[in-house]
């Protein structure tokens, strides 16, 4: 139950005092509604809301079960349509027609505090230490599939589920944020990530949690995997939106070493054994792990750190079947390549900055040089797979930066709004815009890339 609490009625819907006619007939405490405060449910002589309204004369509350407004000690239900804007900022919802709008929409909402904001480009609350949850699901919010998905609740509420599977509050609270998120009614131009962190939390066996910095990498892995289990998808056959939007596939061919310490000869004849020979198998990715080169140790003549760049593509040349990557294990030594076979509508990299040992997690500060438009990745497929894949050209229209220490640094993301073709950086409450060159000067850590379909043009303000 929610307590709307006493002041004057103001209207968000023309920005003044309600007149007298405009009030409700039916409840005369309408006009003392300023916030809002929570309680457990019930309205019974002995409840905590019955109690607090003969207390403190705030009489009106609202259940957040059923949307309906009350009026206590009297307990009689309120019906004013003056009281649907509080109901549609806790519950909004979306009709086919305004989802298909959103890619156009260019123009700003007022917020009912007076600030103005782009709808999908809203700040997020950082409760204690969870920023690096925040960028992750503002990224996800961009990705216009998976938004659209979410924003319309028939998609997914009639999912079967197990009987106690707590993995369907995941759905769900994302599904709220994203309407939260790209609502143009909000009363304040920020969301509090709350009860979706609170379900994280709760899914994730404590793994992921507010009050403790997390790694961006690992929470998107496992949300994504989350997300997509409990919609009912499987590894192998069942498909959702979520391997809809990110799923793509790859070969990776491997080869076992012998070890480094034998002779020569004794090398050359392990390699002719079949353990020892070349083996393939088809695998599908959500995201690709792009590795950096070592950071050079040396200073410049000024004592300077040298923090070192590298173009994308040296880093993608990693998945062009030809480069080959040595992988140790406890006991063995592997020798790996991969090939792309098929990129999906929305490709994800995640730049391994982090490097852990027994002892610490050493951070890597190279510099990824990369363009944000027209990244054609037709090389890194194979020959075959080239000629049926039509558009291997993408788009960057996400990236989430980590800044500092890897264990006290922090997150922001930087956002391309679709119907203005702008870029904006945000950081927990803040949101400002950014021109795209500033972009690339970033650590990025995270990114998500969108391929051009038919003859779709770059509407990027670069």
């Amino acid at each position: 139950v929610i307590c709307v609490e006493p002041s004057r009625l103001f209207s968000p819907k023309n920005g003044r005092l309600d007149s007298e006619d405009q009030r409700s007939r039916h409840c005369p405490y309408l006009d003392t509604i300023n916030s809002l405060s929570s309680f457990p449910i019930g309205r019974g002589l002995k409840s905590h809301a019955y109690i607090h309204s003969v207390q403190f004369s705030h009489h009106v509350f609202l259940n957040l079960h059923t949307l309906k407004f009350y009026c206590l000690p009297d307990n009689y239900e309120i019906i004013d349509s003056s009281l649907e804007d509080i109901t549609y900022v806790l519950k909004p919802t979306f009709t086919k027609q305004q989802i298909a709008n959103l890619e156009k929409q260019v123009k700003f909402s007022r917020a009912y505090d007076g600030t103005t904001y782009l709808p999908g480009i809203v700040g997020l609350n950082n409760i204690k230490a969870n920023d690096y949850a925040n960028a992750v699901l503002q990224a996800l919010s961009n990705v216009p599939p998976l938004r659209n998905y979410f924003l319309e609740e028939d998609n997914y509420k009639n999912i079967k589920r197990p009987p106690g599977d707590i993995m369907f509050l995941l759905v769900q609270r994302f599904g709220e944020l994203m309407r939260k998120l790209w609502n143009p009614r909000n009363f304040k131009a920020h969301v509090s990530p709350h009860e979706m962190l609170q379900a994280v939390v709760l899914c994730s066996k404590k793994t992921f949690q507010i009050t403790k910095q997390g790694d961006g990498v690992d929470f998107l892995s496992w949300f994504l995997n989350a997300l997509h289990s409990a919609l009912g998808g499987t590894k192998k056959k069942k498909k959702t939106i979520v391997t809809d939007v990110f799923q793509g596939s790859m070969r990776i061919f491997t080869k076992k070493l012998p070890h480094p310490d034998l002779p020569a000869e004794e090398k050359e004849q392990l390699l002719h054994n079949d353990e020892y020979q070349e083996t393939m198998v088809e695998s599908t990715f959500m995201y690709l792990t792009l590795d950096l080169p070592t950071a050079p140790l040396y200073k410049d003549e000024k004592e300077q750190l040298i923090i070192p760049q590298v173009p994308l593509f040296n880093i993608l040349a990693k998945f062009n079947g030809i480069t080959e990557k040595e992988y140790k294990t406890y006991k063995e030594n592997f020798l790996k390549r991969f090939q792309l076979t098929k990129l999906p509508p929305y490709l994800i990299f995640c730049i391994k900055r982090f490097t852990k040992n027994n002892f610490f997690v050493e951070k890597n500060p190279t510099i990824v040089n990369f363009p944000i438009t027209n990244v054609d990745l037709r090389e890194y497929l194979s020959e075959e797979v080239q000629a049926v894949h039509k558009n291997t050209t993408y788009d960057l229209i996400a990236n989430i930066v980590h800044d500092g220490k890897p264990s006290e640094g922090s997150y922001r993301i930087h956002v391309l709004h679709h119907g203005t073709g702008k870029w904006y950086e945000l950081q927990d409450l803040q949101v400002t815009d950014i021109l795209p060159q500033m972009i690339t000067l970033s650590e990025a850590y995270i990114q998500i890339w969108k391929r051009r379909d038919n003859d779709e043009t770059n509407q990027q303000g670069a």
